[in-house]
């Protein structure tokens, strides 16, 4: 069973490289495809559904989710019925690069 989880593991650090190389020049690494492609589906999901969803914890979410923003592509704000919790929306640029996304996912 160890073994099994290695090579899980190796293959999705390989994957996430190869994400990562065909995106850098939008800057986005491997591991945000996913963030990326749940956030455009679902604008306004809560970070704690996010982090339910791909399953990644919250510290995890938070911190790519920080670099998205700083690049531009997802916005945070307060929800307006629950102050605990942060919604998260795509912004246009999220939006046009969603194709790419899904080309280098194959």
């Amino acid at each position: 069973m160890n073994s099994y989880m290695k090579y899980i593991g190796i293959i999705s650090r390989c994957a996430a490289q190869y994400r990562g190389g065909r995106l850098e020049k939008y800057g986005v690494s491997g591991y945000q495809c996913t963030y990326i492609i749940n956030i455009c589906k679902n604008p306004g999901i809560s970070q704690d559904r996010l982090a339910k969803t791909i399953f990644i914890n919250k510290s995890n979410v938070t911190r790519q989710l920080s670099l998205l923003e700083q690049n531009g592509y997802v916005i945070r704000q307060t929800s307006k019925t629950d102050k605990r919790i942060t919604e998260v929306y795509p912004t246009q640029k999220a939006i046009d690069i969603l194709p790419v996304v899904f080309s280098v996912l194959g």
